[in-house]
């Protein structure tokens, strides 16, 4: 395990949930003695943020890097989901030096993650406020684990105005970054997790192949968070006891 100097970072997800999320962590002996630090993204939460329309992934990126020289961190577990999950892959990629090991919980890796986000494109509104009502109606009716209480969330944890902006760079990094190799080319232990119902992800067998360890969720979709809490953490645990952090 890391020594208490080494913290574990959980990027809160915009949109998709906020630092409560990882509240359960609390509950699990296995991290016990070692600090924690889970926040809100700008434009999400319990934030201020004077132009919500101006936050996008690279803002986002800059904004974890910024909690983490403010609280004086220098290596860190990281641990992002969803959109969390893609700032804490460009966050890994621009400091490898500081990251001892990173779960990346269905954080966007390919083109083919982007199926909630894709939907500034594919369902067009006037104004932010309208596209979250639909995306609110949308994931209400969805049939996937707990995306009908996801959908009560967004209306107490997100700023219409910044929604745009967050999923339109999603969108162009999932398309045109080659996250992927991104990801692939980390060089600390990674683990990739993902829900059963998300088991037929194209790409899964490429990450096996390639070291990174995979973790199926039970009875769990895009928020294992909501759906298994007790199952999540466990794996998180579990992944990184089995880091040898140095001690400096």
């Amino acid at each position: 395990m890391a020594s208490p100097g080494h913290v574990r970072s959980c990027p809160s997800t915009a949109c998709r949930s906020s630092k409560e999320d990882y509240t359960d962590i609390a509950r699990h002996a296995a991290f016990d003695g070692h600090p924690v630090v889970a926040y809100d993204a700008p434009g999400c939460g319990d934030t201020v943020c004077g132009d919500p329309t101006a936050v996008s992934i690279p803002f986002l990126v800059d904004t974890a890097v910024s909690v983490l020289d403010r609280l004086g961190i220098g290596r860190f577990h990281l641990v992002g989901h969803s959109m969390g999950g893609l700032t804490a892959l460009m966050l890994a990629a621009s400091h490898p030096d500081r990251v001892l090991s990173f779960v990346d919980i269905e954080g966007n890796v390919a083109p083919e993650d982007c199926f909630l986000s894709r939907q500034i494109v594919s369902h067009p509104a006037a104004d932010g406020e309208t596209f979250l009502e639909g995306f609110i109606e949308r994931n209400r009716r969805s049939p996937t684990y707990a995306a009908p209480l996801f959908a009560s969330s967004p209306p107490h944890k997100v700023r219409a105005d910044a929604i745009r902006g967050i999923f339109e760079s999603m969108v162009e990094l999932s398309d045109h970054g080659d996250l992927m190799a991104t990801f692939l080319g980390l060089p600390f232990p990674r683990m990739f997790m993902y829900g059963d119902q998300n088991a037929s992800l194209s790409y899964l067998p490429r990450l096996a192949a390639a070291g990174v360890e995979l973790a199926e969720i039970p009875q769990c979709g895009h928020f294992p968070m909501y759906s298994n809490p007790p199952a999540m953490w466990a794996r998180i645990a579990d992944f990184q006891g089995k880091v040898q952090a140095p001690w400096w």
